[in-house]
Formats: structure tokens, sequence, C-alpha cells
């Protein structure tokens, strides 16, 4: 059976924390000097519907740092936007590369390649998931405050991929979430009654931001209209606007509690410039560790 990475709700605590461990040791070697090379002769082939900055080139360095090559598809060098059957493209693509990592919007075309793929298919985001940038958000609070079991957790925004992330991981992982969310923008409803029903910590939605974050360690914000959402801009400004990550909400906190963005971040509205320039913001740190994470992720995959 392929080994496919589609969401963070198909994988066990122990197999998550496999993840983690592999990242955090690449990272040290790669500190030290030690040069990675469980990849050599592997080609993956990133395919990439939504554009991206950072998840592009930390899965081009990722590959690369482990000795493998890379094939970067944009919507406009496949033939997704030509309507070819994704059934068909799994089966050509799978006699080319030895995996595939693909960023687009509707969860059913990873579902879908992975179904008729012959090698791994990564889910490098949808609307559903953001299975991998969570793994890195994750990495960044052991990094910061250590096991993450038991941890309590806000999130502050949008109930969009990376809320659904968050509740699947915190369903595997045993930490506490509170997500803070407008009425109207909760995070998937099947999602957190699975994830409810499974964790040993608590997972729950509220309405007040300001409760959510009240005795948090770690706060995680996202912008609050996401690619594809353009349209909405203006009406979410106004809705999400009590929803803001700013001096005031930090003041509800200890100073020991750190603030998470997985960027871009538009400054002045979910967050203030002067709380991600602030010493509480770790979200360069979290930048890089896609890197780390998604070497690990290649490194079990595509190994």
């Amino acid at each position: 059976m392929v080994n496919h990475l589609l969401s963070l709700g198909d994988f066990d605590g122990e197999q998550l924390q496999g993840y983690l461990k592999l990242a955090l040791q690449l990272k040290k070697e790669s500190k030290e000097g030690v040069r990675h090379q469980q990849l050599t002769g592997k080609v993956v082939g990133l395919v990439f519907e939504k554009p991206s900055t950072r998840t592009r080139v930390s899965f081009e360095a990722a590959m690369y740092g482990l000795g493998g090559q890379v094939i970067y598809l944009s919507s406009r060098d496949t033939q997704l936007a030509r309507n070819e059957p994704l059934k068909d493209m799994a089966r050509v693509m799978d006699r080319y590369v030895d995996g595939m990592v693909v960023r687009t919007f509707g969860q059913e075309v990873v579902d879908e390649l992975a179904r008729y793929s012959g090698v791994p298919v990564i889910n490098a985001l949808t609307d559903l998931h953001h299975p991998c940038q969570v793994l890195s958000d994750v990495m960044t609070v052991i990094e910061k405050k250590g096991p993450i079991a038991g941890r309590r957790i806000a999130w502050v925004g949008d109930g969009n991929n990376m809320a659904n992330s968050w509740i699947q991981a915190a369903a595997r992982l045993g930490f506490d979430l509170t997500l803070a969310c407008p009425a109207g923008y909760d995070p998937d409803p099947e999602i957190l009654r699975t994830a409810m029903a499974e964790s040993t910590g608590r997972i729950k939605v509220v309405r007040d931001p300001l409760a959510a974050v009240r005795g948090a360690e770690v706060i995680n914000v996202d912008v609050w209209a996401s690619m594809g959402q353009e349209e909405e801009q203006a009406s979410r400004l106004k809705v999400f606007a009590p929803y803001q990550v700013n001096e005031a909400m930090l003041n509800e906190t200890g100073a020991g509690t750190i603030v998470l963005h997985c960027l871009p971040a538009h400054r002045g509205e979910e967050i203030t410039d002067a709380v991600l320039e602030g010493p509480q913001c770790v979200a360069f740190d979290q930048a890089e560790n896609k890197l780390h994470i998604h070497k690990a992720i290649l490194a079990k995959h595509l190994s």
C-alpha cells in the first residue's frame, strides 16, 4: 500500500511524533554540517495549482538537501487546467517521479491523485487541510516550550484549513486547543466532532478571542481571507476585526506565551506589526522549520 500524507487524521500520535523527532534530528545534524543523502537518485514532482513562496522553496530546498531532485509544475505546466482526468495524470506522473507534493484547492484533488498513484502523494495544502504546515508549527512549539502533550494552545481567527489540521493534531498529540472563531466561520464540523470524540485533551470553539488566549501558552493566527477568498476580503475585515492579535490581547497572557503565524502576514489586519516583530512572536523560526519538517516528510515517504 502506498504511503500518502493527505491529512493528519490519517495518522496516530506515534506516527506524528515520528515526523517531529526526525525533523528535530535532521535540523540538529544540518546545523552541525552533516550532509544528508537519503534521497539520492529520487525525484519529486511539485504540482502547485496554488502558488507559494515558503512552501515551494522549503520543499525544493528539503529535497535537494536530501540529495534528490525536483520538478516544479505550476497549473500552466500540467493538464489540470485543461481538465485531464486526475486518475490519468496520477498514473502517468508515477512513472516519472518518486513522489508528488500537491498544493491545490479541493481536497478531492489530492484524494483522487492518491487513489490512482503508485507513488506517495503529499498534501502541501488544500482548502480543507494543511498538514505539513501544522507539523512545522508543532515542531516550533516543541522547540520553544518542550513536549506538546498537555500544552494549552489557542487558535484565533478563521476556522480554515489550518484550524482543521490543528484540530486533528490536538486529537492525536494530546494538547488542549481552544479556537476563537466568529459565528459562521467555524472549522469543518465533521473534523471537529471526530477530534473531540477521540482526543484525550480538550478541544472547543468559542466566540471570545480574549477568553481563548487567557492561560494559553501558544497563540496561533492566520490571514483572514485565504487564497480564493479575495472577494470576501472587505466583509471579512469587518467580521474579524475583534480577532486581531495585538498588544492588548497579549496583555491577557503571560510573558512566556509565544505567537505563531504561518506567513505571509497582513500586518495591521490579523496581527499588528508590533506583535509580529516583538519578542513573543516566533514566526520566522516557524518558517525555517518548514524546511526541516519537509525533509522529514520526504525522507519518510520517499525512502
